[in-house]
């Protein structure tokens, strides 16, 4: 089976763009270069249809690679002929292929094979020929191994039942019965039935449900549970009918073989048919999760990554706390500390006059623009405090989410940027960041550990990997990096970059000061050509002598925007920005074999707004300032609220107490919601209803109000 013809048969993508991307993808290109500046050659796809292209890339080499094995394995044992080697290398899919390859798989000893090396095959080929009358008197000639007829018959019912496992007919004829008709059910373990932990799964205690309709997060809460112990799962299906099937398969009389063949089959099915396939579907079911988890995951990611940034301001940080104390730092416009100290506002110490005087004379001394408060223990009394003070100038207060900070304070990557600094100031100094740029700062932060996911820990780590570092690729390839202020591990996500040259970069910069073209960015140790042509388009440089190095125009059309320029007589600085004349040019006259229209209405694009960062500006929102804890909420209240998560079957609102509240799907809106990220985004302001406050389970049920 040809790369090509394996893809388009599950993408439905045209041939061109196919084989193009794959060439590209072959020669080390990246995805965000080539949906950007390669659109001729792809038929201008976007990052997602490739990302599918990729996906089944790698399945078709992964099957590719299994099929050598297998022939070569089968080549060993001599049993290779040329229609077995056919129907391998016909094969389009790793169940097939494992289903051929079944027979001639090296086991461990089976019962089968001992009845094999007991000289029980012919009395077995006898029985599945169904024309012996007196099976017992055949049954006497075998027992040189085996004392009784009994123990002969047995044996060749075992070798009987392997067969009837290997039928390709067979197993998918169960599949389709499983795939179908299959229920998953649940029983609690009594002995931990009371176990406080076990509370949480305490809906799926006595728990039955068809497995092909299962939503993604109940199938992975369940597994969560039987994996920690708290229930037994079983996967059960119409075993009579089951079995009918295969009898009808295989049992073609009424003598005494018919009887032996019944015992087979009811062997066959429970020892090793449905236990294998039946592992096979719920892996399937469980695969299938995890696809639906991932990506529930990587949209949350993406939202948060392109979160709207405050901007370069002066910003006072505030990591809150009660007994330690609350951690301040001012940071520069460029995120830089300037300052760090602690104030002690709240109890036991309640010195909170002296916090507010010291506050005020922080702001005013580093010209303060911008308040980010923490929202963890002591959030909402920091606030508070802060909105009780009369600033000399406008200053805006922001509550942002911690999540991960505690992870980045503790990293190797903190404590190489802050050495001399604590956890408590490097927690706070990201705090301050994360208002002024999402982006670059969450960049440093584990995905998993930013917490926008649903059972991120119990799905395929090397799938969610995968997933998030390739949503984190495409964001801040998105937004473009400033080469001369950006992090490590932020250029390490520019496209061709990764760690080691983004190390090479930061290394350059600290000894040979800020970059001041883009052609010096091929001066960095060991950044040929092919990375410099991949990552140049996305990394920006600041009142560099030519304006198109802070833009998103590749050096490779540099020349194109000159011609431009020149037909119109104007400079390149003139042209940009200039709509009125940017509008008059006529595209048509700069197509070439390489360089067609997709590739120059961008360029037409970024010279009028060049550089500009698509993310909206940060927003300051206020909580209700009498809902404090759980305590205060109550039915029928209109709360003000952010979105700070999304799962399939709802979103999570910090409405400014510990606890989020639920949103559940059919409560976001009057008529029938399928996606819940059609109708909401993380980090949105909302505002909510309150429809049931549990307090007892710290539960709280929320309607979306419009």
């Amino acid at each position: 089976m040809q790369l090509l013809h394996y893809i388009k048969s599950y993408t439905n993508l045209s041939e061109k763009g196919i084989k193009n991307t794959v060439e590209l993808l072959n020669e080390d290109c990246t995805i965000p270069f080539i949906s950007r500046y390669r659109k001729e050659r792809t038929g201008n796809l976007d990052e997602v249809q490739m990302g599918e292209i990729v996906k089944f890339k790698e399945q078709f080499e992964a099957l590719e690679k299994r099929k050598k094995a297998i022939l070569k394995s089968l080549e060993e044992q001599d049993v290779l002929t040329y229609e077995l080697k056919l129907k391998v290398q016909k094969t389009s899919n790793l169940i097939s292929l494992e289903d051929i390859y079944l027979p001639f798989k090296k086991k461990r000893k089976t019962k089968a094979e001992t009845a094999r090396n007991n000289g029980l095959e012919p009395l077995a080929k006898i029985i599945m020929s169904q024309n012996a009358n007196d099976i017992e008197s055949i049954a006497l000639k075998y027992l040189s191994a085996v004392k009784t007829v009994e123990e002969a018959l047995e044996g060749a019912r075992h070798i009987i039942s392997e067969w009837i496992n290997e039928r390709t007919d067979i197993r998918n004829n169960l599949r389709y019965q499983l795939e179908r008709y299959a229920t998953i059910n649940t029983k609690v373990i009594k002995t931990k039935k009371d176990d406080e932990k076990a509370q949480k799964f305490e809906a799926y205690f006595d728990w039955s449900e068809s497995l092909n309709k299962i939503p993604s997060h109940r199938l992975l809460a369940i597994l969560r549970a039987e994996k920690e112990g708290f229930i037994r799962v079983k996967i059960e299906i119409d075993n009579h009918r089951a079995l009918t099937k295969i009898e009808d398969r295989i049992i073609r009389s009424n003598n005494v073989c018919a009887d032996q063949l019944e015992l087979a089959i009811d062997d066959a099915y429970k020892r090793l048919l449905f236990p294998a396939i039946s592992n096979e579907i719920l892996s399937q079911a469980k695969e299938k999760a995890d696809e639906s988890a991932i990506l529930v995951f990587a949209k949350n990611l993406k939202q948060l990554l392109l979160g709207a940034p405050l901007g370069e301001k002066t910003i006072l940080a505030i990591d809150p706390g009660f007994r330690s104390g609350c951690k301040l730092v001012c940071l520069d416009a460029q995120g830089n500390l300037t300052h760090n100290e602690t104030i002690y506002p709240h109890a036991p110490q309640n010195d909170s006059i002296g916090a507010i005087k010291k506050i005020n004379s922080l702001v005013d001394a580093y010209k303060i623009e911008a308040i980010a408060i923490g929202n963890g223990t002591a959030s909402r009394e920091t606030e508070q405090l802060i909105r009780k003070i009369r600033f000399n100038t406008d200053v805006q207060v922001f509550v942002v989410s911690e999540a991960g900070a505690s992870i980045y304070s503790a990293s190797k990557i903190a404590r190489d940027e802050f050495p001399n600094y604590d956890v408590t100031v490097r927690g706070a100094i990201s705090i301050g960041r994360r208002l002024a740029d999402p982006l670059a700062e969450l960049v440093k932060i584990d995905a998993k550990s930013i917490g926008v996911g649903q059972y991120q820990h119990d799905v395929d780590q090397t799938k969610l990997k995968q997933s998030l570092d390739t949503v984190v690729e495409s964001c801040v390839n998105t937004i473009g990096v400033n080469i001369n202020t950006a992090s490590e591990s932020l250029l390490s996500y520019v496209s061709g970059i990764g760690p080691k040259l983004a190390e090479n970069i930061v290394t350059y910069r600290d000894k040979n000061g800020a970059f001041i073209s883009r052609k010096d960015i091929k001066k960095v140790t060991r950044l040929g050509n092919k990375a410099f042509e991949q990552g140049a388009g996305f990394l920006r440089i600041k009142n560099a002598k030519n304006p198109l190095d802070d833009s998103a125009v590749h050096p490779e059309s540099y020349a194109i925007v000159t011609k431009m320029a020149k037909d119109e007589q104007k400079k390149v600085e003139e042209l940009i920005g200039n709509s009125e004349t940017l509008k008059k040019i006529k595209l048509e006259k700069y197509v070439s074999s390489t360089v067609g229209l997709p590739t120059l209405t961008d360029i037409i694009s970024e010279l009028e707004k060049p550089g500009i960062d698509p993310r909206e500006t940060a927003k300051v929102f206020t909580f209700n300032q009498n809902i404090r804890t759980i305590n205060d909420v109550k039915e029928g209240q209109l709360l003000p609220g952010i979105i700070n998560n999304i799962t399939n079957f709802g979103c999570f609102v910090d409405i400014g107490i510990k606890e989020s509240g639920l949103i559940h799907i059919s409560n976001l809106s009057d008529t029938f919601v399928k996606d819940v990220n059609a109708i909401v985004s993380l980090h949105q302001q909302i505002i909510v209803k309150v429809l049931e406050v549990d307090v007892a389970r710290k539960r709280i049920q929320l309607k979306l109000h419009k």
